[in-house]
């Protein structure tokens, strides 16, 4: 059974850089390079721009493995690796494929998706995905759409580690570090404070502005009798006899 999806048509292509670029996209083509560890030397080719993106249109998008023909010749397996666009028309500009073999692995990108609702998401918990894409070693015929991981024994404090995942088979990680893939973090809980209204705050509330002076000991208000602090205006100082009177 074959593992191929979709079929692509290329044209061999000679010369390199900027000019016979510009040649290739000036008579509605792409430049392209197929390269590959069984590869004798890179392959230069120009392509279809929509054949292009028609072929990745399929549920794995770039893991999908493509049957490609250069000048009509025999077809080989090839994943589309990367790809340039205009950063205005968002028009195709070039590809790179990489040619691959049904019995050796590939590094590809494999989507991550969390299923279940999480026991923690339940109490109340927040749900952090830390990574949304899993760097992975796969036979060509073994690449899945997607790597589904059940989070829902997952509590609130409690974090899913790439060592606490079973993958599926054919798939491996090559990597020493048991990074994080989600964590589920207890919520914030804002905590305002509660001013009661107390005989003490509210004789507080009656005393007098900040700044306003006190009489001074002994002073005398206007009739005569001792100054308070309660009083509107400070007493006046006394006032001296008119220049000149005697």
């Amino acid at each position: 059974m074959s593992i191929i999806s979709t079929h692509l048509e290329a044209k061999s292509r000679q010369g390199s850089g900027k000019g016979p670029a510009r040649r290739t996209r000036a008579a509605g083509l792409i430049p392209g390079v197929i390269y590959g560890r069984h590869l004798q030397a890179p392959v230069t080719v120009a392509l279809d721009p929509k054949a292009v993106r028609e072929a990745v249109a399929t549920p794995k998008k770039l893991n999908t493995i493509i049957g490609l023909k250069v000048d009509g010749g025999s077809e080989q397996m090839v994943l589309l690796k990367e790809y340039q666009l205009d950063p205005v028309s968002r028009e195709l500009l070039h590809a790179d494929f990489i040619a691959v073999k049904e019995n050796e692995q590939v590094k590809v990108n494999i989507p991550v998706v969390l299923t279940g609702k999480a026991e923690g998401v339940t109490n109340g918990g927040i749900l952090s995905q830390m990574r949304r894409e899993l760097e992975v070693w796969a036979l060509p015929a073994a690449i899945p759409q997607s790597i589904d991981i059940d989070i829902t024994a997952l509590k609130i404090g409690h974090a899913l580690h790439i060592n606490d995942v079973k993958l599926p088979a054919g798939i491996k990680v090559k990597t020493q570090v048991n990074y994080t893939l989600a964590v589920i973090t207890a919520p914030e809980v804002e905590k305002v404070a509660e001013v009661a209204a107390t005989p003490d705050a509210a004789a507080a509330g009656a005393a007098p502005a900040a700044g306003a002076a006190a009489p001074a000991a002994g002073a005398k208000d206007a009739k005569g009798g001792d100054a308070k602090a309660g009083d509107a205006k400070a007493p006046a100082a006394a006032a001296k006899p008119a220049a000149g009177k005697k």
